[in-house]
């Protein structure tokens, strides 16, 4: 696997844009695993006993592992895990279940802020919209049926209030009401056919069929290179889609080196590689697919199980596994360096880091930042340190959560970048590049593999 700066800047790319939602995302990365020869598998199903490459979707949740290197009985079924999560979802407008409204001849679509945006950043911008469409199932009528949608066409825009009519926002700043201030416009007959029966007629089915839907809205801009060099990366949804892609080529390269016999340089003990992507991290995670779910404690559990491990051998198999959170983190910014903590400033083309947070809003302690370390230093990359100012309250990730639930030692981690948040946002490629070669090197046996341009 090439883990040079221009195909990871380019495999990145290509992964963001085509993944506008959650529910793309997670689309997007079975298909390369499946490509990959991973099975994918469903909950509703009974799971295989033989060792394989496995993949399981819920919703915008992802989960992916593999046994194939492990025999098929050999009496020990408390094998542990090396674990590495992130997230799909990222902050965005959310077109809620009756948008229709239209003032004084403009028609709109009201929206609900789902997570933390910028919301400035989304002023001006030729948006597209993308989600899931749930339909009636026209060979089942008494069933829904999911459709993954999107469009990419410029359909709706909210246009900024002109400064002749806001003499004061030099002063003030810039102030949005949700309610009243973020719908966007999407035509100006004034005669606009409901979103329903629009929708409907973009899926091809009867307005009446349409049932519900998770709907979000989306910068139409490509992603792309950007810089005198080209040595930066312009996208949306880097927070935390640069992870669910990094996190995806990690596992394919681990799973790869284990299958061909390849070990660290510990020599440890056989572990069993996952892959766990979250939907739902950007409100809290507490849903049926968030990290605060059972989405990942079931899934492991299950797969003890079909190795013929009873309890006992999961409480054995966690007590031994290690996880590493993986969600982006705060570059120094360059007008606005007093915001940082002035002995842990990251900076652009340095690496991935290792975040640290007494108060537990991240998960890592003095042994998982001992196995982030080793991991660096096995994939040839330098680790930086990330700590937010004392004065200041840090964000969280799906760290603690999966720590709580599943007891394991766990780390988090994440690669340097800025304008969190924004509807665009900003990273250097080669930390891209180097974040890939240290999460492959923490799922799998990647000492000494180095990046190179």
């Amino acid at each position: 696997m090439e883990f040079t700066v221009e195909a990871q800047a380019a495999g990145l790319i290509d992964f963001i844009d085509a993944a506008p939602s959650p529910y793309h995302a997670v689309d997007e990365v079975r298909s390369r695993l499946v490509t990959a020869g991973f099975e994918e598998l469903h909950e509703t199903q009974a799971w295989p006993q033989r060792p394989g490459r496995y993949v399981v979707v819920r919703e915008g949740s992802l989960a992916a592992w593999s046994t194939e290197h492990l025999p098929a009985t050999d009496g020990e079924a408390a094998v542990p895990f090396r674990v590495l999560g992130g997230h799909t979802d990222s902050p965005n407008l959310r077109i809620k279940p009756r948008p229709d409204q239209s003032v004084h001849g403009w028609d709109q679509l009201t929206v609900e802020v789902y997570g933390g945006p910028l919301v400035n950043s989304w002023l001006d911008r030729d948006l597209g919209l993308s989600g899931r469409v749930v339909v009636r199932d026209p060979h089942r009528p008494s069933r829904p049926l999911t459709r993954l949608w999107r469009t990419d066409e410029p359909i709706c825009r909210i246009p900024q209030l002109a400064i002749h009519l806001d003499r004061d926002i030099d002063r003030d700043g810039l102030r949005l009401n949700p309610q009243t201030q973020l719908n966007p416009v999407w035509g100006a007959t004034g005669n606009a056919p409901t979103f329903a029966a629009w929708i409907a007629g973009q899926l091809d089915v009867p307005a009446g069929d349409v049932l519900g839907w998770d709907v979000m809205t989306h910068d139409v801009t490509p992603s792309r290179r950007i810089g005198r060099t080209g040595d930066l990366i312009a996208a949306p949804r880097l927070d935390n889609l640069a992870t669910a892609y990094a996190g995806t080529v990690a596992l394919l390269a681990a799973v790869d080196d284990i299958s061909q016999g390849r070990t660290d340089a510990t020599g440890d003990a056989p572990y069993v590689p996952v892959l766990v992507l979250f939907d739902h991290e950007e409100i809290g995670s507490t849903t049926n697919r968030g990290a605060e779910s059972q989405f990942l404690t079931a899934t492991v559990e299950r797969i003890v199980a079909t190795r013929g491990g009873d309890r006992q051998d999961l409480l054995r198999a966690l007590a031994g596994s290690v996880v590493c959170s993986a969600d982006m983190s705060h570059a120094v910014h360059p007008n606005y360096a007093d915001r940082s903590e002035p002995g842990h400033r990251l900076l652009v083309g340095d690496g991935p880091a290792v975040k640290i947070n007494n108060r537990g809003r991240y998960a890592s302690d003095a042994t998982g930042v001992a196995m982030a370390r080793l991991a660096a230093e096995q994939a040839g990359v330098n680790l930086q340190s990330f700590v937010s100012r004392g004065d200041m309250p840090c964000g969280s990730t799906v760290g603690p959560v999966t720590a709580a639930l599943t007891g394991a030692v766990t780390v988090d981690v994440g690669a340097p970048m800025l304008s969190m948040h924004s509807v665009r946002e900003l990273a250097g490629a080669s930390d891209i590049t180097d974040y890939v070669a240290f999460l492959a090197a923490f799922l799998g046996p990647r000492h000494g593999a180095g990046v190179t341009v």
